[in-house]
């Protein structure tokens, strides 16, 4: 009978055990079952090369310069926190108005700051380093904020496409960035072909003019002028590359020594020379000027040449490229910036708007 006993009690610490055991397994079940689909938090490399830990969905993004701004506001306008500077009426003009009112917080370029006291009220996300800034000043910017910082190689315009795609991967935005990717790297693809079948003969001398006198340029190989270098024009500019934002001062002598056959110029709204270049005499004697060959860069809502060196200038190829060998490129202007502005600013242009955006640039 004690025996019985004794059998009843160890079947029944037995079956405690199994029962503990098979709970256990089930409670470790139910928790990889449980478990997110998608963690809070990712590690990524950016195209810097350094590994950076964000989160998985990304409402808000801010950018350290123009440059990123620009690309996320093309991406969706809904994810910026803020602009880097205030934004210019013409500029306005083309940015949807619900967006128009976001704030300036600067940010961390040229002789920018940012204003990091409500930026970290905002408490954006992430924050964006596409162009100007090197691997060591964003890990000072990570260190002063708190904030995750990517970079983005947007320096060179024919790899546009690459940066698309690397942000829509991080933005989970994916189907939108390989649309624009798609745009940028067809276009590339398409204005090399053309600038290939361009003999040395034919090329075309040109001067670009920037600042309040148009007597500050930047050469070839400069990150400013990749736009000209691009579609085949020669650029006259033979002057040391400057750092940071470019600009090399010139003299008005060295313009008329290198006697160019075109002038592209800031337009005036920009405060440029444009204008005020095609009225004073000191400047008659040189070819361009003297066969009215002077064009102001379209602008709007930001620059389609340079400053910043954003993702306009992939529309800015087929305009120069026209500009330059009409024969060559050939490409219906009104048509093209009707369909680059309804697909990289959500915006539909009237044929006016079309013709003031290419107003003094060289037409249609």
């Amino acid at each position: 009978m004690k025996s019985g006993k004794k059998l009843i009690v160890v079947l029944t610490m037995l079956t405690l055990i199994m029962s503990c055991c098979l709970a256990g397994c089930g409670k470790s079940g139910t928790k990889e079952t449980n478990k997110p689909a998608h963690p809070e938090m990712r590690t990524i490399t950016d195209m810097g090369g350094r590994k950076v830990t964000v989160p998985t969905k990304i409402d808000k993004v801010f950018c350290v310069s123009p440059v990123g701004t620009i690309l996320v506001y093309t991406l969706d306008p809904d994810l910026l926190v803020g602009w880097n500077y205030d934004l210019r009426p013409g500029e306005k003009e083309y940015i949807l108005p619900k967006y128009q009112s976001l704030p300036n917080l600067g940010g961390w370029y040229a002789k920018a700051t940012c204003n990091t006291e409500e930026l970290l009220k905002i408490k954006p996300d992430v924050i964006l380093s596409m162009a100007y800034l090197d691997a060591e000043q964003v890990d000072k910017i990570e260190q002063q904020t708190g904030l995750p910082v990517v970079m983005i190689d947007g320096d060179d315009l024919m790899n546009l496409d690459k940066a698309y795609e690397f942000a829509g991967k991080l933005l989970n935005m994916e189907e939108r960035a390989n649309e624009l990717s798609a745009y940028c790297r067809e276009t590339a693809k398409d204005v090399q072909a053309k600038a290939n079948t361009i003999s040395d003969r034919q090329r075309v001398k040109v001067y670009y003019a920037e600042g309040a006198a148009g007597l500050e340029t930047d050469p070839k190989g400069s990150n400013h002028t990749a736009t000209l270098d691009i579609v085949g024009g020669v650029n006259v500019a033979d002057v040391a590359m400057k750092g940071g934002m470019g600009m090399t001062p010139v003299s008005l002598e060295q313009v008329l020594a290198w006697n160019p056959d075109i002038i592209i110029s800031w337009n005036d709204t920009q405060g440029g020379y444009y204008s005020k270049m095609l009225t004073d005499s000191k400047w008659q004697s040189i070819t361009a000027v003297n066969n009215k060959k002077v064009y102001a860069v379209p602008s709007g809502p930001f620059n389609w040449f340079d400053r910043p060196p954003s993702v306009n200038r992939i529309l800015g190829l087929k305009w120069l490229g026209n500009l330059l060998y009409p024969d060559v490129y050939n490409y219906d202007m009104a048509k093209e910036t009707r369909e680059f502005y309804k697909k990289f600013y959500h915006y539909d242009l009237s044929d006016q708007e079309i013709e003031s955006l290419l107003k003094d640039c060289g037409g249609i």
